[in-house]
């Protein structure tokens, strides 16, 4: 099993946000440190209220991979409904070069609708149909600029090189491969740099529903889930496993390109574990499910009863058994085997930087888990950097 930090980063407690970026530094160097297998982070805008406070992971995996020797650098993930293809393509490259190639890429199409419609109308999620043709083109982009010296593209959103654009520079001698000789219009655009890895990083996609599942089965795309229980998760990895399995014509195993994030906080008791950071995970859950509803939380086939509020339900005791690794080392442990066990799981991404938690509590909580949880899984561990 490989373990990534997911560092989903808030400052719902309003820090100095250059305090918020010194702690994710503790959480990254103490990781690559330890011999982690990766650390991610997340893509939001706008949000003044500080739940979601991390606006560009491409810029924090930079920041990170200038700190850091091995750990591979995750973005879960870049929202690219949002970015223009090219550019994006060009900085998730670049990020390629200046980490030695440590980038994991990971893609979303958004789901807060206050970023979606000011950061990209085409990505209004009022639409989610134009939503997903333009991710899926953006997409396609991107995978063609990376892969293709010079590269055309027309579709609905986008069309490179621009109509009828001419191009002539006494520093750029003509070549047909990229402009008409007799016009000058350029026909060819090529992307600088392309990435390091070849053909490109790793491509994971943040997924939720069976269509999306079975979307990034079917497109060669790794799925990261979060909140379903086992049970739940079980359908949605084996819809996983069809869509690569008729896709590449191979009896994919269950499990494989499938990375699960859980919520994660390790202590010496389970009472201490609650204490210190079960406010936190909740105060993150309400802000989540206020769209989501509890839905994601349920086994398959299980009924809740009304409640005068929508989210009277959310609370620990409902919540720990479900989806949390919240308590002692030999706990946490026994809750990982049993996602090995039930499905084959092989990349798990944990975090513990919950809203209000204090941050000597996360990095103890976080040095707890590498220490007691990590080492009982050490015949699929990386090794530790030196």
């Amino acid at each position: 099993m490989k373990f990534g930090y997911f560092c989903n980063i808030t400052n719902w407690t309003q820090k100095p946000y250059d305090q918020v970026v010194g702690e994710v530094r503790d959480i990254a160097v103490h990781c690559d440190e330890a011999g982690w297998d990766s650390i991610w982070f997340t893509e939001h805008h706008l949000n003044h209220e500080g739940m979601d406070a991390c606006p560009n992971p491409l810029m924090m995996s930079a920041d990170i991979a200038a700190r850091t020797k091995s750990i591979r650098l995750g973005q879960a993930a870049n929202i690219v409904t949002f970015w223009n293809p090219l550019r994006v393509a060009e900085d998730i490259a670049m990020l390629d070069h200046l980490s030695g190639g440590r980038v994991e890429c990971g893609v979303g199409r958004g789901v807060y609708g206050r970023e979606a419609i000011h950061m990209n109308l085409d990505a209004n999620l009022k639409d989610q149909a134009r939503n997903f043709r333009l991710f899926d083109e953006t997409l396609t982009i991107m995978k063609k600029a990376w892969t293709q010296e010079l590269f055309d593209h027309q579709g609905e959103f986008y069309s490179y090189p621009a109509p009828d654009f001419t191009w002539q520079h006494d520093m750029s001698p003509p070549n047909e491969d990229f402009v008409e000789p007799e016009t000058n219009k350029l026909t060819k655009i090529g992307l600088v740099p392309r990435p390091l890895q070849q053909p490109h990083p790793p491509l994971w996609q943040v997924v939720d529903g069976h269509r999306s599942i079975d979307w990034a089965g079917r497109n060669g795309l790794g799925a990261i889930m979060w909140i379903p229980t086992v049970k739940a998760l079980k359908e949605r990895f084996e819809v996983y496993r069809q869509a690569r399995s008729e896709t590449e014509g191979r009896d994919v195993p269950l499990g494989e390109g499938i990375s699960l994030v859980r919520d994660m906080f390790v202590a010496d008791t389970m009472e201490e574990a609650r204490e210190l950071a079960g406010e936190g995970i909740l105060t993150y859950l309400r802000w989540i499910a206020h769209w989501r509803g509890l839905g994601n939380h349920m086994d398959p086939g299980e009924e809740l009863p009304e409640t005068p509020g929508k989210l009277d339900l959310l609370t620990y005791d409902f919540l720990h058994p479900r989806n949390m690794l919240f308590g002692t080392p030999d706990y946490v442990a026994g809750k990982i085997e049993e996602l090995q066990s039930e499905l084959n799981l092989q990349h798990l991404q944990v975090w513990s930087n919950f809203p209000g938690v204090p941050h000597d509590k996360v990095m103890r909580s976080v040095r707890l888990f590498t220490e007691e949880v990590m080492p009982r899984f050490a015949d699929a561990l990386p090794q530790a950097a030196e």
